[in-house]
């Protein structure tokens, strides 16, 4: 992995120590990617305010993201999947949205009404994604009926966004705000700016005529599973709350390599939080004034969201279930005796003896 210059390092966000290790940690990294590929396409279906779209998700390869190339999130190993040299030009990004086409053409029946594009960083970072391929991307899925793009709330402006709502699309915003708790997304997430920031990038994409679909994290480190699940249901209720953000994704944890998060599963401190968590979670925020869904990466390994290895897949299914039907009831029809270990967890884990189960 390349060395980031001295202006990548974000120094002054107070948070130098903590980068300088996750620095180390990346640089174990020894695969290279080609900047012609994106990094990972499928086809996949969504709930959004105007309906349930099939949708194509692309996650654009590009020189990575800035703060991750800092240092960055405890659990977010993206960044060592990014192109080498930190930047990739717009010729060889728009390769990779021709990628993205061909395979969308080959797996689909039809041209998808939602497209998500998302760089692991920031697309309206303009050193990520130049204002020239953004607006070449606004163009070529013009016909489309929604977009959602990523990106961190510093980025986030009425005339960035203006490329895909002049062009008649419906346009998200996908913010990774992590928790609506400032100490646990700094102290547990190592993520640098305030709640007061992403209500501040609402307005601007209502400014904008967009919405945003906020992004949290399910136990980031150092929180215990009844800490990590109140913290949650803290966090969708205050999201709902902010005028514009329509929709909250809840991503468990996983294990990515090249992350802090990896190196406490390794010495036995961390374990992904519980599919009945997740559950319990959705349940609890059920009547929320917002669409609330979630999608357990890597469901029932070590290294995901899991329960005992029996049920994971039911539970994933009711998941899956809930986040197009919004109907809480769906988890009453699944149960397992492993769920009686979760209640114990959840009644007797503390941030001093996690985690009390593998």
């Amino acid at each position: 992995m390349s060395k980031p210059s001295p202006e990548v390092y974000e120094t002054g966000r107070g948070m130098d120590a903590h980068n300088q290790v996750m620095r180390e940690i990346r640089a174990e990294k020894q695969r290279t990617y080609d900047p012609h590929e994106p990094t990972r396409v499928w086809i996949d279906e969504d709930n959004t305010p105007t309906g349930v779209y099939e949708s194509l998700t692309i996650i654009l390869n590009t020189g990575g993201c800035r703060w991750a190339r800092a240092g960055g999130c405890t659990m977010c190993g993206y960044v060592a999947e990014s192109v080498e040299g930190g930047t990739v030009a717009h010729e060889a990004l728009m390769d990779q949205i021709d990628a993205c086409l061909d395979h969308e053409a080959e797996e689909a029946e039809s041209e998808c009404d939602l497209v998500k594009i998302y760089t692991s960083g920031s697309f309206l970072d303009e050193r990520e994604v130049p204002a020239e391929t953004r607006a070449a991307i606004a163009e070529t899925f013009a016909d489309r009926e929604r977009i959602v793009v990523e990106s961190l709330p510093d980025f986030v402006t009425a005339e960035k966004l203006a490329d895909f709502t002049n062009c008649g699309l419906d346009t998200d915003v996908a913010i990774g705000l992590e928790t609506a708790t400032d100490r646990v997304r700094r102290d547990c997430v190592n993520k640098y700016f305030d709640f007061a920031d992403f209500e501040a990038a609402c307005a601007e994409a209502e400014t904008a005529g967009a919405g945003v679909k906020a992004y949290l994290l399910m136990k980031p480190p150092f929180l215990a599973e009844p800490e990590a699940a109140a913290d949650m249901i803290s966090s969708i209720e205050r999201c709902a709350a902010v005028a514009g953000c329509h929709t909250v994704s809840m991503n468990p944890c996983n294990v990515q390599r090249y992350t802090m998060v990896d190196e406490l599963f390794f010495e036995g401190g961390y374990r992904p939080p519980w599919l009945w968590s997740v559950a319990h979670v959705l349940e609890s925020t059920a009547d929320v004034d917002a669409i609330v869904v979630s999608d357990p990466v890597g469901h029932g390994s070590d290294r995901g969201a899991h329960n005992c290895g029996e049920c994971d897949d039911l539970v994933q299914k009711a998941i899956k279930d809930f986040d197009l039907r919004q109907d809480p009831s769906v988890f009453s029809q699944v149960t397992c005796e492993c769920e009686s270990t979760w209640e114990h967890v959840m009644a007797a884990e503390t941030s001093y003896n996690m985690p009390l189960v593998r």
